[in-house]
């Protein structure tokens, strides 16, 4: 089974002005997305698209349909359930991921999906970034650690799996603080993980603190060692979902290291064979 990038032409409320116009420090003009809907592609097209690659690429006979761009729970529930709908109609497609803010969920929605796991793997994606407030509110993520801890705590109830997103080298962390991170969320019941490495966008509020001086972005030994020690700390049931992020070479100012992926992963792996450690090696 293989994973098929979705955008569904939805927006962010830390973008449309509900809370802010900024966005996260961080963000690119497309969400981490494709673009794809707003160059006219609907939800069908996008992912028999994705299919026919995937299934030439990696032999893949099934499919899932992965809600990226911006926040995909942003949207009245009826107009949710339509653009989920869509997804899973096609064929082959056998689960779905939702990827979201914890601040942009409420009962209605998480009954909905919680409907579809009764016949569909069923992945909600929160976006988190760091435990540390002073943090969140750093990088303008317009929610604070608290709102989180409810998301899941509403989310665990139901049939749902629950994947949460972190950021390695946010300003001001230091490793402690990252490892902190990985403690906290460890013991909240989350199934998975995916840690990213922060990478500077042209045209981002954070690409003017790195021109300015004011942001150093992580070397690679540096990411490959904390992202080691953040491991260490990743109790073994907890899948891994991500090891590093992948940037668009024509946006990215900083580190060029990050367009190597293949060598980041494999520094990794390399710095876990030399400690002689593994996934959950400290988590109790």
């Amino acid at each position: 089974m293989q994973k098929i990038a979705v955008d569904a032409g939805l927006s962010c409320p830390n973008r449309d002005g509900k809370f802010s116009k900024r966005g996260c420090i961080y963000c690119n003009s497309r969400g981490s997305g494709t673009g794809a809907f707003k160059n006219g592609i609907s939800i069908t097209d996008q992912i028999l698209m994705g299919k026919k690659n995937l299934g030439r690429r990696y032999k893949a006979k099934k499919f899932m349909a992965y809600f990226q761009s911006f926040s995909n729970t942003y949207a009245p529930v009826d107009k949710l359930e339509k653009l989920y709908d869509e997804a899973l109609s096609v064929e082959d497609i056998v689960a779905i991921s939702i990827g979201t803010r914890p601040d942009c969920i409420n009962d209605d929605i998480l009954n909905l999906l919680e409907n579809y796991a009764k016949e569909y793997l069923v992945w909600m994606e929160y976006g988190l970034q760091s435990v540390h407030d002073k943090t969140l509110n750093l990088i303008n993520r317009g929610h604070d650690f608290q709102c989180f801890k409810e998301a899941i705590e509403a989310t665990i109830q139901r049939n749902i799996k629950i994947c949460a997103h972190v950021i390695l080298g946010l300003p001001n962390e230091n490793k402690k603080n990252m490892l902190e991170t990985a403690k906290t969320i460890s013991k909240m019941g989350i199934d998975g993980i995916k840690i990213h490495l922060l990478y500077v966008v042209k045209g981002t509020e954070l690409e003017k603190l790195y021109l300015n001086g004011e942001y150093r972005c992580l070397e690679m030994d540096e990411y490959a060692d904390i992202v080691s020690d953040f491991l260490e700390l990743i109790p073994k049931n907890i899948i891994v979902h991500r090891l590093t992020s992948e940037p668009h070479k024509e946006e990215l100012t900083a580190p060029l290291w990050s367009l190597e992926k293949n060598t980041t992963l494999n520094m990794i792996k390399d710095t876990l064979k030399k400690r002689d450690t593994f996934q959950g090696r400290l988590a109790g």
